[in-house]
């Protein structure tokens, strides 16, 4: 399953991209009869919010999000204009703000970040279910 939904940059693009990462779970619930956790739905809820609030921020014009369900995984993409690639800082214990994608790297199972002829993308892995509860390969 997928979805996907371009938006402005404006601040109204971030509800709306959480908006869609919650329709599309709740379509991969009533569809597909895949549990999604309400911890793994706020993770996700919470990554794209992260990723997209970065896009309106710092990339001028428009931001696209992709949500797909492979297997057990939930995959984020959001693509933007700004071709610099984040870095994750240091923790600050008197820093506010600016731990977007600290949050995004401890929420997901990997993150992929690449430049593409026209900014860059960002890809969020999210496991459906935690690693302890996943079978073991090969039984």
């Amino acid at each position: 399953m997928w979805s996907g939904a371009a938006y402005g940059g404006e601040t109204e693009s971030i509800a709306a991209a959480r908006g869609l990462v919650a329709d599309f779970l709740d379509r991969v619930r009533r569809v597909r009869g895949v549990e999604v956790s309400v911890p793994v739905a706020g993770a996700a809820e919470l990554v794209v919010s992260e990723l997209v609030t970065n896009a309106c921020k710092y990339a001028p014009g428009p931001c696209t999000v992709e949500v797909e369900l492979t297997g057990a995984v939930l995959q984020i993409v959001v693509r933007d204009t700004e071709p610099v690639l984040p870095i994750a800082r240091a923790a600050e214990p008197g820093r506010v703000g600016q731990h977007g994608l600290e949050l995004v790297l401890a929420l997901c199972e990997g993150v992929e970040m690449q430049r593409e002829p026209v900014g860059k993308r960002i890809t969020a892995r999210i496991a459906l279910e935690p690693a302890d509860d996943r079978p073991a390969a090969g039984g």
